[in-house]
């Protein structure tokens, strides 16, 4: 991996590179994207079905488009039933981890007879759109339906694409199983987000659509948001690791690597004080390339992506961090919670050398559905709030509104809204 001073140059110079992997910077396929988004909108199942067809080689039609409950259960008998059980010790996790995010309807009733308040209520129908591409995620599946399900959303509808028999991953439906999804159908793409944008005779239209996928699903999303809700638009994954010279170099490299294997546009960074360090870990990235598996996606991204940054102080290491706001920040330093306590901007932060990045994407419980290309300066983890809308509750008695009349209506005067303040002044005229 490259070696390179931290500098302000440096970090703005890998900042403007990162950003250019960011879905909003694919404008060349935006139009296929909106033909296909307006396809589905006017003519439905048959567009979904000719979709199918052409892009999955599969013959479609109403009677095959909804996976099937003995599907399911053929998808129970391939996955191995220790793979079965490593599915639902996740599952419970990341229930468990979900169900503290839960928050409650509250009222605050005052002596004056004012009572103000505010309503939670689950979202009805909730969309999940998972992959089938050259990977299956079943860990993404848990992710996306879990919070949902905690949330009480009543209806989860998941959308996945199928291969030219029309067969879709097993584990992907297993995981959906265990999650608790309510209807899947084999669907995927840029259609699949449409359909669940806008409905088909087939597939119900839901409120928010949740769940990764491809260019061209991340500017399906994109488009149809304001009809529905969506998670985010996410781009590729990411790791920064802060370290110092009592990290293991053998584990930073192996977590760098941990991301890079994801795609040829997924980011691995190390922050570091230690120029030894640094030099150490390079060396093991390349012992770590000639033995695992995905050597040539891994290699191609750290020549696009991967950076080893020598800071001059650790002052300087957590600005830069706090700046790129990675997606997985990992800390391995001596102090790990003391440094943490100075990270503004990360997805998910990761705690000493026995919490690598891959623990949250399986197991511990904390939602992997993180926020990239440094949005997570604004955005937050998928959660349970995600799927919850918040409803403001305003009750007044005519003693309590008697006090604060005329300061209403100065304020609505003084925006020319006449109107409104007439609504405030006819409840106190003399009769």
């Amino acid at each position: 991996m490259r070696i390179i001073k931290l500098t302000e140059d440096t970090k703005n110079n890998i900042l403007k590179d990162l950003l250019k992997r960011s879905p909003s910077n694919y404008g060349s396929y935006e139009k296929t994207v909106a033909e296909i988004i307006e396809k589905v909108k006017t003519q439905g199942d048959d567009a979904i079905f000719a979709y199918t067809k052409k892009f999955d080689q599969f013959s479609q039609n109403a009677d095959n488009i909804r996976v099937t409950r003995a599907e399911i259960e053929e998808a129970y008998g391939i996955i191995e039933s220790s793979l079965i059980d490593v599915y639902r010790k996740s599952a419970e996790n990341i229930r468990a981890f979900h169900e503290k995010q839960l928050r409650n309807s509250w009222m605050d009733i005052r002596p004056d007879g004012s009572i103000l308040g505010q309503r939670m209520t689950p979202i009805a129908r909730a969309g999940v759109y998972v992959p089938g591409g050259k990977a299956a995620y079943p860990s993404s599946v848990l992710m996306n339906i879990i919070p949902a399900k905690v949330a009480g959303v009543k209806q989860i509808i998941m959308t996945t694409p199928c291969n030219s028999e029309g067969k879709v991953n097993p584990g992907t439906l297993v995981a959906a199983d265990i999650a608790g999804a309510d209807m899947i159908f084999k669907v995927g793409g840029a259609q699949a987000i449409a359909a669940m944008a806008f409905g088909t005779a087939s597939i119900p239209k839901v409120d928010k659509i949740t769940g990764p996928g491809n260019i061209f699903v991340a500017l399906a999303k994109k488009a149809v948001y304001g009809h529905v809700s969506i998670d985010s638009v996410a781009g590729p994954s990411e790791i920064l690791v802060l370290a110092d010279e009592t990290a293991n170099p053998r584990y930073v490299a192996a977590d760098l690597l941990s991301q890079a294997e994801h795609d040829e546009l997924a980011s691995a960074i190390l922050i570091t004080t230690s120029h030894e360090l640094a030099e150490q870990v390079s060396a093991e990235v390349d012992i770590f390339l000639q033995v695992l598996s995905r050597k040539e996606i891994m290699t191609k991204s750290l020549e696009n992506y991967g950076y080893i940054l020598v800071a001059e102080t650790l002052s300087d290491a957590v600005e830069a961090a706090n700046e790129i706001a990675s997606e997985h920040l990992e800390i391995l330093m001596k102090n790990p919670f003391e440094v943490m306590t100075k990270i503004q901007n990360a997805g998910a932060i990761f705690l000493g050398e026995y919490s690598s990045e891959p623990l949250g994407d399986y197991f511990a419980g904390p939602n992997h559905i993180l926020p990239t290309n440094g949005t997570a300066k604004f955005f937050s983890p998928l959660n349970v709030d995600d799927f919850m809308k918040k409803t403001s509750i305003i009750s007044y008695s005519k003693e309590a509104l008697l006090k604060v009349h005329k300061d209403i209506e100065v304020f609505a005067e003084s925006e020319g809204l006449t109107a409104h303040a007439n609504s405030i002044k006819v409840r106190f005229e003399r009769s």
